[in-house]
């Protein structure tokens, strides 16, 4: 099978090549460096003749609601219609749990859009939801601290490893496509605030973590269930002491 991964050359997207190439798929990474430009559409007609399905793992972070709406609507647009010519029977995109209750948000309005076009094109499609990633935790504790302190939301979430994020992606190109949203979560509940002090606590790190009880997600305010998932949602394996083992595991020789 000929999988054409947009975005392939990023944490998840190179993930997903390597795990298709080792199943013995033809696994093409797409990706500025490759020569592929979503936004131009430069590259794309000739990366995704022959492919079967398409997964795209495209990201821009950007709180400015128009910039957002601007590239994942524009990214959408030209991928689906280089996807058309080509054929392609599966298109599997990577996008946010509850994006549908984070839309205040410039960056997830952005996701929303991008979702929109999925959803009323005409590509059998899967779309994954994917809970918060644990690799956002020391993101969110860099970003956040000012003087040594990182003020931090004090809600639930239910946070997944980039790994089960990427082997689901894997699972999904080669199921057939739902034609609706597919969500995915880790196996435990937590607090955004304690786990980033559980983080920072077990890594050897200074910053100190405060609770906020009006803290926001990309911007957007949070009840306290905002974040976690609904009732159809596919539960991973990876745990959170699983995943920071992994982080503290010496790189191989």
């Amino acid at each position: 099978m000929r999988v054409v991964v947009i975005g392939g050359t990023g944490q998840i997207g190179s993930k997903v090549v390597a795990k298709l190439k080792d199943l013995g798929h033809n696994a093409v990474a797409a990706a500025p460096d490759t020569g592929v430009d979503i936004i131009s559409g430069n590259g794309l007609d000739d990366t995704l003749q022959g492919a079967d399905v398409v997964v795209d793992v495209t990201n821009k972070i950007t709180m400015d609601r128009e910039a957002s709406i601007g590239f994942f609507e524009t990214a959408a647009r030209n991928i689906m219609a280089a996807e058309i010519a080509a054929g392609v029977r599966h298109h599997v995109a990577l996008s946010v749990l509850r994006s549908d209750r984070l839309i205040d948000s410039g960056y997830i309005a952005g996701k929303v859009a991008q979702e929109v076009h999925i959803l009323q094109g005409p590509i059998p499609f899967t779309l994954v939801r994917a809970a918060q990633f644990f690799e956002l935790i020391p993101m969110m504790v860099e970003m956040g601290a000012v003087d040594g302190v990182a003020r931090l939301a004090d809600v639930q979430f239910q946070p997944i490893a980039a790994e089960d994020v990427a082997e689901t992606l894997v699972e999904r190109v080669l199921a057939e496509p739902t034609n609706g949203p597919y969500e995915i979560a880790g196996p435990q509940v937590f607090r955004i605030n304690e786990l980033a002090e559980s983080y920072v606590r077990e890594t050897g790190g200074t910053v100190k973590i405060e609770a906020d009880p009006n803290g926001t997600y990309f911007g957007a305010p949070l009840a306290d269930d905002t974040l976690l998932p609904g009732p159809d949602v596919h539960i991973q394996a990876i745990t959170f002491e699983d995943w920071l083992a992994g982080k503290r595991m010496p790189a191989a020789a």
